[in-house]
C-alpha cells in the first residue's frame, strides 16, 4: 500500500526522484492506463486500445507497450531517459506523484493537490531531480509533473462523456489482433476493443458535428490512425531477438 502524503515545499525540500525509466523500478508493464488529453501525442508511438471494466462495464483506455505479460519494449537503457519514444503516458510519467482533492474553504469547494508516494523505489534525499529550487519555489521537474497530472485529472473529467458518445453512435468494436513475428511464433490479444472505422465514415453531418464540437472526433481517428504501431512494436521485439 502506498505511503502517501500531500508534498510541501517544507517537509520536502531536500526530497528528490530518480527521473530514469527501467525494470529496477517497475516500468515492465505491457499496457498502460491513458487518458483522451493525451491521444494526440499518443497515436503518433503507441497503440490506442479500449477495455472494458469487467464489473461496470465501462470502456478505458490503455496503450499496448508490449506483446508479453511484464514486456516493455519501449524501455532502453541506451535511451537518455530509459524509454525509447519521445512521449511517454502520463500515468508512467508521474511517476511517484498522484492526484488528491484539498478541500478550500474560501471557495467551499475541492482544488487538485500533489501528493507523493514516499516509499516508491524512485524517491530519496540523494540521487535524481530535485522537486523544489534551493531558495523557494518549484523546481522545473516538479512544474512538468503538476503538466502530467493536469494531463490525468482532465482527462478523467472527459472520458465517461467520450466513451458514452462513441457508444451511442455504435463506433466500439471488439478487435482480436494476431500478430506473426516472422519466426514461428504467433501472438492473439484478445479483450480489446477499437473505433469501428467504417461506421465512423458512414456517420452523418449532425453526428460528425457532435462529436466535432466536443472534441472527439480527432480523437476517434486518433485511435483508428494508431493501430499502425502495432507493427512498430513486432519491429522492436524483433530487434531484441
Amino acid at each position: 500500500m502506498a505511503n502517501t502524503a500531500l508534498l510541501n515545499n517544507v517537509t520536502h525540500h531536500q526530497l528528490k526522484v530518480i527521473t530514469r525509466f527501467g525494470a529496477e523500478f517497475g516500468d515492465s508493464i505491457s499496457s498502460a492506463l491513458v487518458f483522451p488529453t493525451e491521444f494526440i501525442e499518443l497515436q503518433k508511438e503507441y497503440p490506442i486500445l479500449f477495455r472494458q471494466h469487467p464489473e461496470t462495464k465501462k470502456y478505458q483506455a490503455t496503450v499496448l507497450l508490449g506483446l508479453s505479460q511484464n514486456e516493455n519494449l519501449f524501455l532502453n537503457s541506451s535511451a537518455p531517459s530509459g524509454w525509447a519514444a519521445h512521449y511517454i503516458p502520463a500515468t508512467v510519467a508521474k511517476g511517484p506523484f498522484l492526484i488528491g482533492m484539498q478541500h478550500q474553504d474560501s471557495g467551499n469547494s475541492n482544488i487538485p493537490v500533489i501528493h507523493i508516494d514516499m516509499d516508491h523505489l524512485k524517491v530519496n534525499n540523494e540521487n535524481g531531480y530535485p522537486l523544489f529550487l534551493e531558495h523557494g519555489g518549484n523546481s522545473p521537474y516538479l512544474e512538468y509533473i503538476a503538466n502530467v497530472l493536469k494531463t490525468i485529472h482532465q482527462g478523467i473529467a472527459i472520458q465517461d462523456a467520450m466513451f458514452t458518445l462513441f457508444s451511442e453512435l455504435d463506433l466500439i468494436e471488439p478487435i482480436d489482433i494476431d500478430i506473426d513475428l516472422h519466426n514461428g511464433e504467433k501472438r492473439r490479444l484478445l479483450g480489446n476493443f477499437t473505433i469501428h472505422e467504417e461506421k465512423l465514415m458512414e456517420l452523418g453531418g449532425d453526428q460528425l458535428e457532435r462529436l466535432n464540437k466536443l472534441g472527439f472526433l480527432s480523437l476517434a481517428f486518433a485511435v483508428i490512425t494508431s493501430m499502425t504501431n502495432i507493427r512498430r512494436l513486432t519491429d522492436i521485439k524483433k530487434s531484441h531477438k
